[in-house]
């Protein structure tokens, strides 16, 4: 990107900076047309997976279509990074799922315009650098766990089981998952196969037809001739249905996404929600995890677009871009959108300039559903539920973890593996709380650890401090969780001591329970007639303890910018 135009060049967050950016770098024929280019091929990968997420979600596969055209294109033009590809994500599924459980289609729409809101908010507020603050471990908790739910939500489909309706507890779906294996179907099973064999091996050709098309193809072949054979098989078609504009039919509705109010679709119970305090209140927690999710992940990857392109993105703006795309989409059908790795990495390898790509794919979407609804009816939920193992497995990170496991200190290692359980045990709400809150202790923690006071018997200078005089070298931020533990060791003093004198040059911060700490050291010092000086404070930091009362007296506490000032005041003192 050109000095002119750095995301920190601009005073407020600019939705669609990144497109802005693009355009003044000069929007060329040959540019548009490598951005259609790999629009065309993310559209294409985007039909089979949007369906298949929308589905894992528990919702029907148009709403994950309706995503990747609405959101896509919002996100795109608005936001700050050249070639996210945003849309329904595995990430989600085991946010969204739980939600869709207990508050049905339009409890999840709702949902998703809280956490837009949020995501705006963050983006207005400048906090898109504090996601980079996520330590790697809680994220990759997070992923292997959702990883293990999406494989788990797949297998009654994958083995054709029936009678199963899962719920959000993980373990008792395991339970009905065990009770109805006696169904298993053999047919299913083998459509499964089918599809995750061509799935693992399409990739190792090398050839530039994308995996997830090649392997649903299969998969509907396999089950096509199974149902000339007369044999039944599950698919899209026979799963879902639909009524719109006077029409009914099943699979997927062949037309475009059109406008209806979030709250006046389906709850849990089928009939239109009842929009009141209770609903947003048990909203909150859900749209609050939704929102962090979408940040971390959109953030994530627009870090990894830009070390592949070396370009920058402006994670302020990229935020807001979230927000506005997952404000707009629950208008159209469509559920929560944020960026997805995997496509922006195949955006990227396909030639992308600027976000035009992301809003092409958009519209090769949009063309699917319109033309060929009826075709993609005919892909059976086992091959679907095929392509999700591989993203489940490809979110798990499976060969990062154990590594992690084996190589990371162990509180990091206990940080891992509490996301990972309370993710897979409990839900994503539980566990993006607890990780944050295990993040922060942990910071936290290292950060006491660096801060630390010792007594010093000589001066690093030529100093020479008469022996009433007691020197203490304080080194460290001095905030809530180190302060105390740092000045308690100034307490412990000799009775010939009658100066302290607080070596604190380098101490880079201090805060209000600091300075209330230093304020009751002062005044423990006092009682027992012993003066206080504190030695190389920056203006800023003497300023702040000035506000918060600790002031000059003449004997008993003073503020110097040196040791040698300290070491001629201290004589005074003594007289």
């Amino acid at each position: 990107m050109s000095r002119a135009h750095r995301p920190s060049d601009y005073v407020f967050p600019v939705p669609g900076s990144a497109l802005l950016n693009a355009w003044r770098e000069g929007y060329t024929l040959d540019k548009l047309k490598r951005d259609v280019m790999a629009g065309l091929t993310i559209g294409v990968v985007a039909v089979p997976l949007s369906m298949a997420l929308a589905i894992a979600t528990g919702v029907p596969p148009q709403h994950g279509l309706y995503t990747a055209i609405v959101a896509g294109a919002v996100i795109a033009l608005t936001g700050g990074s050249r070639f996210n590809i945003s849309g329904p994500t595995a990430a989600f599924v085991v946010i969204l799922f739980p939600i869709v459980a207990n508050h049905g289609l339009g409890g999840l729409l709702i949902a998703t315009l809280m956490a837009g809101a949020i995501l705006v908010a963050l983006g207005l507020s400048r906090l898109g650098s504090l996601i980079q603050y996520v330590p790697y471990p809680v994220i990759l908790g997070f992923t292997a766990g959702i990883g293990v739910v999406i494989a788990l939500l797949q297998l009654p489909d994958f083995l054709g089981l029936t009678g199963v309706e899962l719920g959000d507890s993980t373990l008792h779906n395991l339970v009905l998952i065990g009770r109805a294996l006696p169904s298993l179907s053999l047919a299913e099973v083998s459509i499964g196969l089918i599809t995750l064999a061509t799935l693992l091996i399409w990739p190792r050709l090398e050839t530039p037809v994308p995996a997830p098309l090649v392997g649903l193809a299969v998969g509907t072949l396999a089950a096509s001739l199974l149902m000339v054979a007369g044999i039944e098989v599950d698919t899209i078609a026979s799963r879902f249905s639909w009524e719109s504009q006077g029409e009914i039919g099943s699979g997927i509705p062949p037309f475009a996404p059109s406008f209806a109010a979030p709250w006046h679709l389906p709850g849990a119970d089928g009939t239109p929600l009842e929009i009141n305090f209770a609903l947003f209140q048990a909203l909150l927690g859900p749209a609050l995890a939704i929102a962090l999710l979408a940040a971390i992940e959109s953030l994530l990857c627009s870090v990894v677009a830009d070390g592949l392109t070396c370009t920058r993105h402006d994670p302020n703006a990229e935020l807001i871009g979230q927000g506005l795309g997952n404000l707009v989409v629950p208008f159209f059908g469509g559920i929560t959108a944020t960026a997805a790795l995997a496509r922006t990495a195949t955006n990227i390898k396909s030639g992308a300039f600027s976000p035009i790509s992301a809003v092409v794919h958009s519209l090769v979407v949009l063309l699917a559903v319109v033309a060929l609804a009826g075709v993609l009816g005919y892909v059976p939920m086992a091959a679907l539920a095929a392509l999700l193992f591989i993203i489940a497995w490809n979110m798990s990170e499976a060969r990062h973890f154990v590594h992690t496991l084996k190589s990371a200190p162990a509180s990091d290692v206990w940080v891992l593996v509490i996301c990972f359980l309370l993710t897979v045990i409990f839900d994503m709400v539980i566990a993006v709380a607890v990780g944050i809150g295990l993040a922060a202790a942990l910071f936290i923690r290292r950060m006491a650890q660096l801060t630390h006071t010792q007594r010093l018997t000589k001066p690093d200078g030529d100093e020479h401090f008469p022996p009433e005089v007691a020197l203490y070298k304080v080194s460290g931020p001095l905030f809530f969780g180190a302060a105390e533990k740092a000045i308690a060791t100034l307490r412990v003093i000799d009775h010939s001591v009658r100066i302290v004198v607080l070596d604190m040059r380098d101490v880079p911060s201090l805060d209000t329970t600091a300075m209330v700490a230093l304020d009751t050291l002062r005044r423990e010092l006092g009682e027992h007639n012993v003066g206080v000086m504190f030695v190389g404070l920056p203006p800023r930091m003497a300023l702040k303890i000035k506000r918060a009362g600790i002031k000059r007296e003449a004997g008993k506490l003073a503020v110097v910018s040196n040791l040698a000032h300290a070491e001629r005041m201290t004589r005074r003192w003594l007289g």
